[in-house]
């Protein structure tokens, strides 16, 4: 059996770390913001190239929080195309979310889409870094609003060499147990150049106090707890080998998908840290079919985009409306790949893609 993704090489990985952590943090018995997390808002915003990092409860609560700080209420921009814990980030922060279509070479939200959607009312941007690729955040951020970067699936990724800090105020990450930097529950960080900003998200993650019992604004309760922020202590020191490993993997896949009839590769950039390795599949339904029948995982992100969910009908677009989004959702497949992933898994995967397009199977 082939799974879509598997944990256990990156938690075996980094057991000693994560053991000696543990010992450590269940002698001190303090289990919310203490060293733990303090140590990874550290590290974190080290190995991403910001100034600071503010653990919170998980990537949904990072896009949420950083949306309260700015003060928005009216409709925000995303990609049609991604998990809609964006859009309802985007709802459980008092504002209203809108879509915008995508690139159908990439998948990354389409800058000239999104600057044509923009009206006078449009309160900011939730641009997301889809599958582990940096999107066009220049552009973005040149459209006029603020933005807060979706980063969920992005951990490591940067822009030609600069941090993603350096584009807007805000990046936001989950640590998600499958993200390239996982925890073993849920968890997020918001990532932010500016100290003052840093100090205000902290105190809305922890319902607008300072450290004692007074809430001085209007907060929420979404902190990063000790137990994850352990784990993920240990594996951050991993995640730039891993990225390498997810890379190599994504490049082994390139090429030996390059030419099969029925495959449509997505274009990456030097730039991705490859999240998920996710391919334009021609009779896709069939072909999850045949590699299930012979032990290959795979997924779809996502199956339906987000201007279709009943949960979003306030955006007011029907089918339609966001023609590369809606095709590309009836043809992107999720291929395995994971850190300690052999190559020769890969093989057999990029085997039985080609063989069921041969016709010989």
């Amino acid at each position: 059996m082939i799974p879509v993704a598997n944990l256990r090489p990156a938690i075996l990985q980094a057991e000693t770390g994560w053991r000696n952590r543990l010992d450590a943090l269940l002698d001190r018995c303090q289990f919310i913001l203490g060293q733990d997390v303090r140590e990874f808002e550290s590290a974190f915003a080290a190995a991403t190239g910001a100034r600071h990092a503010v653990g919170v409860a998980s990537g949904a609560a990072a896009i949420e929080i950083s949306l309260r700080h700015l003060g928005i209420t009216g409709p925000v921009l995303t990609s049609a195309l991604t998990a809609p814990f964006s859009a309802v980030a985007i709802q459980a922060a008092g504002a209203t979310p809108h879509f915008a279509d995508i690139l159908p070479d990439t998948l990354q939200i389409d800058p000239d889409d999104a600057g044509n959607r923009i009206t006078r009312r449009t309160a900011a941007i939730v641009p997301v870094h889809l599958y582990g690729q940096p999107c066009q955040i220049a552009r973005i951020a040149a459209l006029g609003r603020p933005v807060v970067q979706d980063a969920c699936q992005a951990h490591g990724a940067r822009v030609a060499g600069r941090a993603l800090t350096r584009f807007s105020p805000y990046a936001a990450y989950s640590f998600y147990p499958t993200k390239n930097l996982g925890a073993l529950g849920d968890g997020g960080a918001i990532c932010a150049d500016n100290a003052a900003t840093a100090r205000r998200l902290r105190e809305i993650r922890d319902g607008g106090r300072r450290g004692g019992q007074v809430s001085y604004v209007r907060g929420v309760n979404a902190r990063l707890d000790e137990l994850q922020a352990c784990f993920l202590n240990a594996f951050l020191p991993h995640l730039e080998e891993w990225n390498q490993e997810r890379r190599g993997l994504a490049a082994f896949y390139d090429a030996a998908l390059r030419d099969c009839p029925g495959v449509r590769l997505v274009e990456r950039t030097s730039d991705s840290v490859c999240h998920l390795y996710v391919i334009r599949a021609r009779r896709r339904a069939a072909l999850r079919r045949y590699l299930a029948e012979r032990g290959i995982g795979s997924a779809i992100h996502y199956p339906v985009p987000l201007h279709l969910h009943p949960a979003f009908a306030d955006a007011g677009l029907k089918r339609g409306s966001l023609p590369h989004a809606e095709r590309a959702c009836r043809e992107i497949l999720t291929l395995p790949l994971w850190p300690g992933m052999a190559v020769s898994q890969a093989s057999q995967v990029a085997d039985r893609v080609r063989t069921f397009y041969s016709g010989t199977q």
